[in-house]
């Protein structure tokens, strides 16, 4: 492969990502704007951003099994085309169920990018040149997650909130048309296909699917604080169906993830440690534009000038983690970035009640730095840990945890703000210092979590230290 293939490759498989980072860092922003124009409350709009959340999870793994199976570049740019529609429907929505519908196609679309743009660098990358080929294409996701709340901002504050979907439908296409020339789709049979489809395992699927809506279903349910036994009991019912369905498909015949990569225990630990990061990640992007502005009165543009400061610190430090990852001890890095993240949370915990930019944009940046020098490293220690031929169902559990992570992290971070909130409906300034004091109580959630990862992650380095040095003796 040369260079300037490579390079059309990155190009194409960003793009991708920066667009569907795009959507995803508009809808948070546009959470309260959505809320004021449908006449729903601030906690269910949030169910705009959920919804997406929850289909793409629930899609993950077997997308990226179809495409190790009938082709990765094919579900890539189907993904496209499925994003696109689901754009365009939620742009014209005239009601909040109609939005939801087109989140969900439009999430199915963003499923089907994610499950196979890693598989599709491990495809066109070897290792020794994978986590800078990934750090180019977390540079796309970031200047996305930028261009999201700026862009977002703006449009929102010249014109309505549905211009942040819409705006993705000419801009999908052309790539669309671009991609087709440089990632080659084969010919698939409709045979081929349905007799891909027909040996899967369904009833792990299905399993699945029922667990992840109950889990998230949960959230919705401890709103209201007379419902909180049977909220406990559909978390309880719904994560045991999650992890039953891992169970059932390391046990049927034709399964969605392979059993090697299940048995694999350091590819394990490092998406159980991207899980519980994203998790992180995620409860600052959904308290921080109730904070700036439904609590602190910003306008939609500023609230985003002041987020938008994360991700271009991840686009400054990305390129740099990922060339250190080829070149020093990924774990090392990845244990570092946790350490700067659960830095970040404390910062989070002690915000100002007051708009003390100082105090504000600290945690911010630090969020941004431990991210950049955790993704870059342990997404190409993950996939430096399986076969090729499995980089597919890989890269798409990989993508799997990632989602699922932020997920949760938006469900639940959302919730139990409004929990220690009870019989408040809407942020406002006149909430005052109960809303701070909720705000902190769920950072400090956050900051636990970090801990637990660079336990997790350090525990794992630690290990691979005694290894070595146990082999060097043995060699001598």
């Amino acid at each position: 492969m040369t260079d300037k293939k490579g390079l059309r490759v990155i190009f194409v498989l960003g793009v991708f990502s920066l667009l569907s980072a795009l959507a995803g860092s508009s809808t948070s922003l546009a959470i309260p704007k959505i809320a004021l124009s449908l006449g729903v409350s601030s906690s269910g709009a949030t169910w705009v951003l959920q919804i997406g959340l929850i289909t793409t999870t629930i899609f993950l793994v077997a997308f990226g099994h179809f495409g190790d199976i009938l082709s990765k570049n094919c579900i890539f740019l189907a993904g496209g085309l499925i994003f696109t529609v689901g754009s365009a429907i939620t742009g014209i929505a005239p009601t909040l169920t109609v939005i939801l519908i087109g989140r969900v196609i439009q999430s199915v679309g963003s499923a089907m990018i994610m499950a196979n743009s890693m598989g599709i660098v491990s495809d066109y990358f070897a290792d020794s040149k994978r986590a800078e080929a990934l750090s180019y294409i977390s540079m796309f996701i970031s200047v996305g997650s930028i261009s999201g709340p700026s862009i977002g901002g703006f449009i929102m504050s010249v014109a309505s909130w549905r211009w942040i979907y819409l705006i993705n439908v000419p801009l999908m296409l052309l790539i669309i048309v671009f991609g087709m020339k440089v990632l080659p789709v084969p010919k698939e049979k409709a045979s081929q296909v349905l007799t891909a489809a027909k040996g899967v395992n369904w009833l792990g699927q299905s399993i699945f699917s029922v667990g992840v809506i109950l889990f998230f279903l949960s959230g919705l349910i401890f709103q209201d604080h007379s419902q909180t036994v049977i909220a406990f009991l559909v978390l309880a019912v719904g994560a045991a169906l999650i992890l039953y369905s891992f169970v059932q498909d390391d046990r049927a015949k034709t399964p969605w993830i392979a059993p090697q990569i299940l048995h694999n225990r350091r590819y394990m630990v490092s998406i159980t440690a991207l899980l519980l990061v994203m998790l992180v990640n995620s409860v600052s992007n959904v308290l921080l534009p109730f904070y700036l502005q439904s609590y602190s009165g910003l306008s939609p543009f500023n609230s985003g000038l002041i987020i938008m400061i994360q991700p271009i610190v991840m686009l400054i430090f990305s390129p740099i983690s990922g060339y250190l990852a080829d070149h020093f001890d990924r774990q090392l890095m990845t244990t570092f970035g946790l350490v700067i993240l659960a830095f970040s949370q404390i910062g989070y915990i002690m915000y100002p009640g007051n708009l003390d930019f100082p105090r504000i944009i600290l945690p911010i940046v630090l969020n941004g730095f431990g991210m950049a020098f955790f993704l870059s490293p342990n997404n190409a220690l993950t996939m430096g840990l399986v076969p090729k031929d499995l980089s597919g169902i890989a890269g798409s559990l990989n993508s799997f945890a990632r989602t699922i992570g932020t997920t949760v992290g938006v469900s639940f971070s959302a919730t139990l703000l409004f929990f220690f909130l009870p019989g408040v409906t809407h942020i406002t300034p006149q909430v005052g210092p109960a809303f701070m004091h909720a705000f902190a109580i769920v950072f400090f959630g956050a900051f636990v979590i970090s801990i637990i990862a660079a336990i997790i992650v350090a525990n794992r380095y630690i290990s691979s230290l005694r290894a070595a040095r146990k082999s060097a003796k043995e060699s001598e």
